[in-house]
């Protein structure tokens, strides 16, 4: 069977008494090339959507394995709630400044080799991570296991958007998103258990076996690329790229939406378990990690995304994502648990769903250097998480749950004030196309 290249060449055979034969004047038709993205009824595509999604599943279950032991972090090594956050916001702030230049690596040696290495690596340092003597060191190997993680998020964006059909890309996405909520959610339960019988060494130890299975069941499955053109490393190209993108209006608001997201949600999660070991719920570790079964409402809400854009609209669909976020915020601030529950599904549902959004919109927004333009949301998502999570911290610090709550508040007026500005740059847009076609 001819590939999609030379299939473009091959005129279609015209029979003798076609009146196109007859007509010297007509030019011979030639055939359109085959589309070899990958559709929601293609074979591979349910290959695809699994093995990202225990990439997704990996990669998030790896990056905040400790977070829901920060209590127990701060009492087996006798430091504060700021100081063990830093094991978060370590791993979070390497993967934003690493995820870039991964990315490029991405366009070189292709975004199926940089996932596997990233994994690889980064499921290695998972193992060495239960060792670490005391909280610098811990500090330090989840620093370098962000930024291993690094290549993972914007490589896998762009091999979405090179290898699925655009109307089937949201969906897709959002799968992907979902295995990361999945990860969240599994990871912290296992954790919380496994702290409360054995420690948090025992833990983290658990995280990292679970991240090994993830991670072989993600090589074995992923299709190979179809669509992938190596480029050259070629780092005044990659600055030229860069600069497009960070000129676009569209993708500046879309960077710093997903960034304030993220702020919101590092603070929250982050903390809630200090609140939640504290009087008046007095909670103990195992109970506190299974609070993150709520991550199942994320991986609903970034899976539906597609359907959600499909009916309002992007900027309707972030809206929601807004005023469903916002309104988790205030729940949560109850002294009952059943407040609080209520408070933290609607934050989680609200964020899943506005992430979801905001990074399909970047793969669907650039049309070229998707791999840099993902990489440069994955840096401002998760930059916006290492600084959710340490002022977070601080807050709760200074001001108990309330503050920290403030503090996400205004992270979502943030991202409110942006969707307005862009809702209203669209109406200007479209009317001046209006005022332009009847001139």
């Amino acid at each position: 069977m001819p590939s999609a290249s030379t299939t473009a060449s091959i005129p279609v055979i015209v029979g003798a008494d076609s009146p196109v034969a007859s007509d010297s004047s007509v030019t011979p038709v030639v055939s359109e090339p085959a589309d070899t993205r990958l559709a929601p009824s293609s074979p591979g595509f349910r290959r695809m959507s699994f093995a990202l999604f225990a990439a997704g599943m990996a990669a998030f279950a790896l990056l905040y394995s400790t977070q829901a032991l920060l209590p127990a972090i701060s009492a087996g090594l006798g430091v504060t709630a700021a100081q063990a956050s830093w094991t978060v916001s370590a791993a979070t702030g390497a993967l934003a400044l690493f995820v870039l230049p991964l990315s490029a690596l991405s366009e070189r040696f292709g975004r199926r080799t940089v996932m596997t290495y990233s994994l690889a690596v980064a499921v290695v340092v998972a193992l060495l991570v239960p060792l670490a003597p005391n909280v610098g060191w811990l500090i330090a190997l989840r620093a370098v296991q962000g930024a291993a993680l690094a290549g993972l998020p914007a490589s896998a964006m762009a091999y979405l958007a090179e290898e699925v059909r655009p109307k089937a890309l949201v969906a897709a996405i959002g799968l992907f998103v979902a295995g990361n909520s999945i990860g969240g959610m599994s990871g912290r339960i296992v954790t919380g258990w496994v702290a409360q019988l054995w420690g948090w060494r025992a833990a983290l130890a658990s995280v990292a076996l679970m991240a090994l299975v993830c991670a072989v069941v993600f090589r074995l499955l992923l299709p190979r690329a179809r669509n992938f053109r190596p480029g050259t490393l070629n780092p005044r190209a990659l600055a030229r790229t860069v600069g497009t993108h960070l000129s676009d209006p569209l993708l500046r608001r879309l960077y710093a939406i997903g960034a304030l997201f993220m702020t919101v949600f590092g603070a929250v999660y982050t903390v809630i378990g200090y609140r939640l070991v504290e009087a008046p719920f007095n909670l103990p570790q195992g109970v506190v990690g299974s609070i993150f079964l709520v991550y199942l409402v994320g991986t609903v809400s970034s899976a539906a995304a597609g359907k959600l854009v499909a009916r309002a609209g992007r900027r309707g669909a972030l809206y929601l994502a807004v005023s469903t976020t916002t309104l988790g915020l205030l729940l949560s601030l109850s002294d009952s648990l059943a407040g609080v529950l209520s408070g933290l599904v609607l934050i989680t549902a609200g964020f899943f769903a506005g992430h979801a959004v905001a990074s399909s919109s970047v793969s669907h927004t650039a049309k070229t250097g998707r791999a840099q333009a993902s990489a440069l949301y994955q840096s401002a998502y998760y930059l916006g998480s290492s600084v959710g999570g340490t002022l977070g911290a601080v807050a709760f610090h200074a001001g108990g749950w309330q503050a920290t709550v403030a503090l996400g508040l205004l992270a979502v007026v943030g991202v409110a004030g942006i969707t307005l500005y862009g809702t209203r740059c669209a109406r200007v847009e479209r009317r001046s196309l209006i005022v332009a076609a009847r001139s």
